[in-house]
């Protein structure tokens, strides 16, 4: 992928890139580019009937991926997001996509990567990572004494609050902030720090556009049944569960979440089982996509396990 545009210097270009996600076996995957370092994108043409025609068209092209759900997800324009100095001012449009994993024809690689090998930080299913108590807890302390008292003070809260440090609760949608945090610590490769914390780096601001998705996907599957779109036509309620929790990076109640996908009545028996469990055979449902057109959906209200 060539992130330099054909176009004159101090002029305007516009970009679409996508955030893919799919869910493999409780792993949250994301399609990439260049060995994992960057996410499919593409300049916005005039030959492009719309914003998502572009989009689909790039995405397909670069890795034979078809897109299936699709909404737009932020518009990032910071003057110095490019590296390319005297270049363009690149406008990134960046959507979020919902889609099962295929695997690629031929020999061509699409690059799925487990998005906690970019935000280790991020996935707390076994609970709190020993990295953050281990080396950003420190590093983010370091930081905050480097300023005079009212601004340490302030650092100091900000981890807190966004890393869950000193007894306050982890807040999963987060994932933005954190990074930011990091990001303005100078403690990510991204912002060419000597010695970054563990978390493999992107090219230019695509691990921001990451965290931004992964933060949209938490707050959403809370109130609408989206998680459906990563989903297989037919699943056991576990495998559901556990698609949930690889978002979420959180543990949800077992008895409190078939509970309240029952009561949503959002999904109904096939009326067969599987015995890919391992255990007893388990009952396969589906989800009830009319159950949109007959009422409000409130969503899942993740029953998260707090810590």
């Amino acid at each position: 992928m060539d992130t330099a545009f054909p176009v004159a210097a101090h002029s305007l270009a516009a970009e679409l890139i996508a955030v893919l996600v799919a869910v493999d076996g409780g792993s949250p995957r994301v399609l990439t580019l260049q060995d994992g370092r960057a996410l499919p994108s593409g300049p916005f043409e005039l030959g492009h009937r719309s914003l998502q025609s572009g989009l689909r068209a790039w995405v397909e092209e670069q890795t034979h991926h078809p897109l299936g759900y699709l909404e737009q997800l932020y518009t990032f324009a910071d003057r110095d997001r490019t590296n390319a100095a005297g270049g363009p001012r690149v406008i990134s449009i960046s959507y979020l996509g919902l889609t099962r994993e295929i695997p690629a024809s031929g020999d061509h690689d699409p690059g799925w990567r487990n998005w906690y090998r970019y935000l280790p930080w991020e996935d707390h299913r076994a609970g709190p990572p020993g990295l953050i108590e281990h080396a950003l807890a420190p590093r983010l302390a370091e930081w905050a004494e480097l300023a005079p008292g009212p601004i340490a003070q302030e650092r100091q809260q900000r981890a807190a609050i966004t890393f869950g440090l000193n007894g306050r609760t982890w807040n999963e949608e987060l994932v933005l902030q954190r990074y930011e945090l990091l990001y303005e610590a100078s403690l990510v490769a991204e912002a060419a720090a000597k010695t970054p914390v563990p978390g493999q780096a992107m090219l230019l601001d695509h691990r921001r556009i990451l965290a931004t998705a992964i933060a949209r996907l938490r707050a959403k599957i809370k109130y609408r049944p989206i998680v459906f779109e990563l989903m297989p036509p037919s699943f056991t309620l576990l495998r559901l569960q556990r698609a949930v929790e690889a978002i979420a990076g959180r543990l949800v109640h077992k008895q409190n979440f078939r509970r309240l996908i029952e009561q949503q009545e959002l999904v109904e028996e096939t009326g067969e089982t599987t015995q890919d469990t391992g255990g007893r055979p388990a009952k396969l449902f589906r989800f009830r996509r009319e159950i949109m057109a007959e009422r409000a959906v409130a969503g899942t209200k993740l029953p998260l396990i707090r810590a």
